[in-house]
């Protein structure tokens, strides 16, 4: 219902200055395929990527909103300490995937006397995961790094 609402003032505005009148229709599953299968001239989907929009051969040409995602507590209920560790809990878990999405690890093995620099190179979150090998003069380095940036480091 909310999200009707969103659409129906976001295509009144519209409607209002081009003289033409939307006819706004919910649906539910996968909504992509509405215009694929001539049922809609356009969606409204809530989308986080896009990926599977794009995938239906659909682009996205407006924003209705454009919204975010906040963790909320009752400040009341965090005076109880069960309840203030499931909220950190919570919200540790959230950072802890955010920093998921934004990073990736990698795996190199390099010898001991270049560590210093390879360190420099990918110090990690806190510290690189240095592992030695069978072979006394080489070790294994393992990093997290910025996906943005893993092609150039590992150059």
């Amino acid at each position: 219902a909310e999200y009707m609402g969103l659409a129906r003032r976001f295509f009144a505005e519209h409607d209002a200055r081009l003289g033409v009148t939307t006819t706004i229709k919910y649906v539910t599953g996968s909504v992509e395929a509405a215009c694929n299968l001539g049922l809609a001239d356009g969606i409204i989907d809530l989308v986080e990527t896009g990926t599977t929009m794009e995938a239906a051969g659909l682009q996205a040409i407006a924003d209705v909103i454009v919204s975010q995602t906040v963790l909320i507590a009752n400040p009341k209920r965090l005076q109880s300490l069960p309840h203030r560790r499931l909220v950190d809990i919570v919200h540790q878990r959230i950072q802890g995937f955010l920093t998921a999405q934004q990073n990736c690890m990698v795996t190199y093995n390099i010898t001991r006397d270049k560590l210093k620099e390879a360190a420099a190179i990918t110090p990690g979150h806190d510290s690189p995961t240095i592992t030695p090998l069978e072979d006394a003069h080489m070790v294994s380095v393992t990093s997290m790094v910025k996906k943005c940036d893993v092609g150039e480091i590992m150059d």
